[in-house]
């Protein structure tokens, strides 16, 4: 990956496609449902596509799936796949994966086999869709293998896109993804970068107050056109947070070409903006040797 040929370095797009796992049709009525609230976005591009896709405008991705399995019953992208596909796309890929802290000690082998045999960069987590509070102790053994590597761990905070519009939601509860709980995750795994996700709606001024007090925590812009931002979030990202937050798209639901039409319209600082499209990216994840 040639760092100083990149325009930006994106820390959240999904793998939504799988070549070795079929879409089942109850999985295509959730689908359905998030681009009627994202109104739109790429549909389901293979993690192939994705790869074109940014090489094309000269970025890197952080790409990874996620695992709802248990709790929502949808079949999950596979993670070797993920890393396998992006290990074929190293130019402009970095691979995290996802392993819902359900699943044990199944779920332990099966991350430190992901991190020793592939070598992935980091972990998302959808406490919302996975069904669990952060700071369950039940997760706390995947926490502490993710944090002896010190490799970041990736929450969703905030309203979620997934089940939107669906009876109940689709049994998807917004409470779990409170980024309040992360206080607790990040006092008590301080070697384990954590990434919240997204502007956290309607707990923004929460996630603001938890990456300001604990060093290793950042926040990622995906999941929202810039243009609304609330005022504190932009305030915080001009000042005390300019080294803590990092671009995102939320892609194939939200592309780069919309978010970054669209944070160009902020008053955000000439310094401040490399920092946010892909210098704290680099240092976050130590791209740089």
């Amino acid at each position: 990956m040639n760092l100083d040929e990149l325009v930006a370095i994106d820390i959240h797009t999904h793998a939504e496609k799988s070549c070795r796992v079929a879409l089942e049709e109850e999985a295509l009525e959730w689908e359905k449902a998030k681009e009627k609230y994202f109104k739109g976005g790429m549909g389901q591009p293979s993690i192939a596509e994705v790869a074109a896709y940014y090489r094309e405008r000269k970025m890197a991705c952080v790409i990874f799936p996620v695992d709802c399995e248990c709790h929502t019953g949808l079949p999950r992208v596979p993670n070797d796949e993920v890393a396998e596909q992006v290990a074929l796309n190293a130019d402009v890929m970095i691979p995290f994966v996802s392993i819902d802290p359900s699943r044990g000690k199944m779920g332990l082998r099966e991350a430190r086999r992901l991190i020793e045999q592939y070598g992935v960069k980091g972990f998302k987590f959808h406490p919302s869709a996975q069904g669990f509070y952060p700071n369950d102790r039940m997760a706390y053994p995947l926490y502490e293998l993710i944090s002896e590597y010190k490799l970041p761990a990736l929450f969703h905070t905030g309203q979620t896109g997934i089940g939107a519009g669906m009876p109940g939601g689709g049994n998807i509860r917004l409470k779990y993804s409170h980024p309040m709980y992360l206080d607790d995750v990040a006092a008590d795994f301080p070697d384990m970068p954590i990434i919240m996700a997204h502007p956290s709606f309607p707990w923004q001024e929460e996630a603001l107050a938890v990456a300001t007090h604990k060093p290793q925590v950042y926040i990622d812009l995906s999941g929202w056109s810039p243009k609304y931002f609330p005022p504190i979030l932009i305030q915080y990202a001009n000042t005390l947070l300019k080294h803590k937050m990092l671009f995102g798209s939320d892609f194939p639901l939200i592309t780069p070409d919309r978010w970054i039409a669209d944070f160009e319209k902020l008053p955000i600082r000439d310094d401040v903006r490399p920092l946010i499209m892909k210098e704290n990216a680099i240092r976050l994840l130590g791209l740089r040797k």
